[in-house]
């Protein structure tokens, strides 16, 4: 018998045709050794340390590691003149440890900021220079062990407009093409995104992002991939998702499924419970997923990393005061059918 997280294959003996209770086939270990592109998960730094189903399952599972919060702006630079490296050190010394790739998240953002940042005062020159001093001692000090970042986050309305965030008001709309100027500057080396969400909503929001994107490498700005969050529930149409993954591919950059979950309950019905068939809808949305990420240029696949690991560990229950099981894995680390759906698409 061949178990694949939840599926389980019976392998005929093939002098009798009987199943043979003998391992013909090695089991499968993780996802990241059926996948040929790598497999990430956002980890979050406390569990990492102290839930060992967790962090075995991020060993066995993942060669890609991204920190769910321990690389924003408030975590890592909470004073003008601290920084608190601790936790983002710990990531990539874990990932040095299991040989995974680290992705970093994120270098601006219009969240997550300390209040020595929105409280600011100063001219667009003082403003220039704290994006500036950020990122490049952020980059700087992960160079050579951070193989990519998100330099900007989130930049769009959900109508597609620029987003009015302390960054456009202090620096006008082009900090967006100076941020990544300067984090190549601190990495030539690093792979350098741009992440959003709502790619697969339809074409408005999807648009505005890929004539950013399109423009800055237009320009020669060092941009490197678009990365599409893909915060997604089983009620969005195939379709849908699958032209958002190929149009951005069509930008002939690096593309990053990089924040995927995908929720069993959008409209926050109150008492929902976890069921065959919701297992079985989720399961098939994965794999359409994976699909249709498998199907771009083998050079433009940077890898899909899910937010999260478990679905005790999701942001999506405190956000929608719900229950939700949104990710491959149970509260315990268990393989559901969500897991075998990536399974199926990446054999």
């Amino acid at each position: 018998m061949l178990s694949l997280g939840l599926l389980t294959y019976c392998i005929p003996n093939q002098q009798t045709g009987e199943d043979n209770p003998g391992p013909t086939t090695p089991a499968v270990t993780g996802l990241k050794q059926l996948a040929p592109f790598p497999m990430g998960a956002a980890v979050n730094v406390s569990l990492l340390k102290n839930r060992s189903a967790y962090e075995q399952t991020v060993a066995t599972e993942y060669n890609s590691l991204t920190g769910e919060n321990a690389m924003k702006f408030a975590s890592l630079h909470p004073s003008q003149t601290t920084y608190t490296w601790s936790d983002a050190d710990y990531i990539v010394t874990y990932a040095q440890q299991h040989n995974a790739r680290v992705h970093g998240h994120t270098l601006i953002w219009y969240k997550s900021l300390p209040s020595w940042v929105t409280s600011f005062q100063g001219d667009s020159a003082a403003w220039e220079n704290l994006m500036k001093t950020h990122i490049q001692t952020v980059v700087a000090h992960f160079k050579g062990k951070v193989a990519s970042w998100d330099v900007v986050n989130e930049a769009f309305e959900d109508n597609g407009t620029l987003r009015n965030s302390v960054w456009r008001q202090h620096l006008g709309a082009d900090f967006i093409a100076r941020a990544f100027q300067y984090a190549h500057e601190a990495d030539p080396a690093a792979l350098l995104f741009y992440n959003d969400y709502g790619h697969e909503w339809g074409p408005t929001k999807r648009t505005a992002i890929l004539n950013l994107v399109n423009g800055l490498k237009n320009r020669g700005i060092p941009i490197h991939g678009i990365g599409l969050q893909m915060h997604t529930n089983i009620n969005r149409a195939d379709t849908n998702l699958a032209t958002a993954i190929s149009t951005a591919g069509q930008t002939g950059l690096k593309v990053h499924i990089a924040e995927l979950d995908i929720a069993l309950n959008p409209d926050k019905t109150a008492g929902l419970t976890f069921t065959p068939a919701l297992a079985a809808a989720q399961k098939a949305k994965y794999k359409a997923i994976v699909q249709a990420f498998k199907a771009l240029p083998a050079a433009q696949r940077f890898g899909i990393t899910t937010w999260n690991v478990g679905d005790a560990d999701t942001w999506i229950r405190g956000f929608c005061s719900c229950s939700d099981w949104p990710l491959p894995f149970d509260d315990n680390y268990q393989r559901k059918p969500a897991y075998d759906g990536i399974v199926e698409a990446l054999q």
